[in-house]
């Protein structure tokens, strides 16, 4: 049961993590654990941030998708 959540959060988790984890050379999981331990810490504010991240990661798919459909 707790192996079916945990792939679901992480392949439907927008990739925040991931993203960060490549940029800084972090483990993935190092930077998921942060976001939960800080999120603890300062009741749930983490989450905007992350849902910010996640809202300009997919941002910019749709604006690479569309520049690669023009041809540029």
């Amino acid at each position: 049961m707790l192996n079916r959540i945990q792939s679901f959060l992480e392949t439907s988790a927008f990739g925040v993590c991931t993203a960060l984890g490549e940029i800084m050379g972090i483990s993935t999981e190092s930077i998921r654990l942060f976001f939960i331990r800080l999120s603890f810490f300062t009741f749930g504010s983490p989450i905007i941030i992350y849902l910010g991240m996640a809202f300009v990661l997919e941002m910019r798919k749709h604006l690479r998708l569309k520049s690669k459909q023009r041809g540029i």
